[in-house]
């Protein structure tokens, strides 16, 4: 992704965070990643590349650049990412917009009802061959997104998993 800066009289850049962003750049992921960062991957592989790291207080492996971020493997490969609010997806869904929005912009999307008596969201899996978007929702706007493999997205809203 590329974000254009113009300058004004006296204006600087914007500061980076890591990975050379833009602080407050929003982040696209599409159904095969993000930069640097593809479904598949091998812990072993991102970590040589010195994009995983995990050797920070986290609940588990973090990705360099994307703080809010969270993988999930499974066998050592890349199956989810749990994405943080500065990301969005190519058709511009993003947490916090309402969910009517992003069921207009994935028209195909299929509901999905959280467990009666227990605290967790509804869905909307908009799926696109064995990968998918799975964004959820309080039935006002989307509070978080999952994409990655769509038999992993389906059944971590069925079971429950968070990546802590």
């Amino acid at each position: 992704m590329t974000a254009a800066w113009v300058s004004g009289s006296g204006a600087h850049p914007p500061s980076t965070g890591l990975g050379g962003r833009p602080v407050g750049v929003v982040e696209v992921v599409d159904l095969n990643g993000l930069r640097d960062v593809e479904f598949g991957d091998t812990e072993t592989e991102l970590s040589r590349r010195g994009i995983l790291r995990s050797d920070v207080d986290a609940c588990g492996p973090t990705l360099v650049g994307y703080d809010a971020t969270s993988p999930i493997f499974v066998g050592d490969r890349l199956v989810l990412l749990w994405l943080g609010e500065a990301t969005r997806t190519p058709q511009g869904v993003t947490a916090g917009m309402a969910i009517g929005q992003a069921r207009a912009r994935y028209p195909a999307a299929r509901e999905l009802d959280a467990p009666q008596g227990m605290y967790r969201l509804d869905g909307l899996l908009a799926r696109h061959g064995d990968r998918a978007y799975l964004f959820l929702h309080d039935g006002r706007a989307v509070k978080k997104i999952i994409v990655g493999y769509a038999d992993w997205a389906q059944r971590l809203f069925h079971e429950g998993h968070s990546p802590c």
